[in-house]
């Protein structure tokens, strides 16, 4: 196999891992709407439960029910709030039964169950509350380039890593442009889009917890240790596949886990002193 073949096989190794940690964490994340199907009389009903929603508007919840004999209510309150909980009941647009959830600030909460009912008989779509955070809207021209400057710091992180174990000459080169690459999409882009989702720039290490912010933070410190590394010793590979096994590891945690929320305790005792 020549040399050309081998570089475009490499890249489709490292393009496929890069597609499945992205797929995975997507898929795993708080985020990530919560499916599944029940069976009502004749019909079964596939649902998808929003967890995230952006917008001034209020979150609409929306289930597929063809059999017009059956009936939602919905309960719901502010999440981490004394709030009671409060019940509406959903109405028929067409096939569909509908309620809309009241609109929150960016980071806002709201915790929610629905249930369907049909002939005086209740059945709950889950056991726990579904949570449901707001965010502001992104601006496409910022989101796009974030999300593509992610990606490919992922690509190419994975090639650097390949690099180093098929013992390849360009280890260095592909660790300077995923480096370059998380510090314009995770450092720079990153706290524009939380400012637009979140309403703060950075929430992570020292100022908060955010686990988005922190996690982008150690890929960019242990890329920069290993590019710094082979620059100071080509034998100092070790760092490329540290610097990757915690990009995988990063990828691996649930997108948005441990993200940017709103106390409405504190809010309340505040105003109550």
């Amino acid at each position: 196999m020549n040399e050309k073949m081998k570089n475009v096989l490499l890249w489709v190794l490292a393009a496929v891992i890069t597609m499945s940690l992205v797929i995975y964490q997507r898929a795993t994340g708080p985020t990530y709407p919560v499916r599944g199907e029940i069976e009502i009389g004749n019909e079964t009903i596939s649902y998808g439960l929003i967890r995230s929603f952006s917008g001034g508007e209020d979150a609409g919840i929306r289930l597929k029910v063809l059999d017009e004999s059956i009936t939602g209510k919905i309960t719901f309150k502010r999440f981490k709030s004394y709030d009671e909980w409060a019940t509406m009941d959903m109405g028929r647009e067409g096939d569909e039964l509908t309620a809309y959830l009241p609109n929150q600030p960016p980071a806002g909460k709201i915790e929610y169950k629905v249930s369907l009912f049909k002939d005086g008989t209740e059945y709950r779509l889950t056991e726990e509350p579904v949570i449901i955070r707001y965010t502001g809207t992104v601006p496409r021209p910022i989101l796009i380039p974030h999300i593509f400057f992610m990606f490919f710091s992922v690509l190419f992180g994975l090639r650097a890593g390949i690099e180093v174990l098929l013992k390849r000459k360009d280890a260095r080169y592909y660790s300077g442009v995923t480096l370059v690459f998380i510090l314009i999409g995770g450092l720079i882009l990153g706290p524009i889009v939380q400012k637009y989702a979140f309403d703060a720039y950075w929430t992570g290490w020292p100022f908060g917890h955010d686990l988005t912010d922190n996690k982008t933070l150690a890929m960019f410190i242990f890329w920069l240790i290993a590019w710094w590394r082979l620059g100071k010793n080509p034998n100092s590979r070790i760092w490329v596949l540290v610097a990757m096994v915690v990009m995988i590891a990063v990828y691996i945690i649930p997108h948005s886990a441990m993200g940017s929320e709103i106390d409405f305790r504190e809010q309340e005792t505040e105003q109550a002193q």
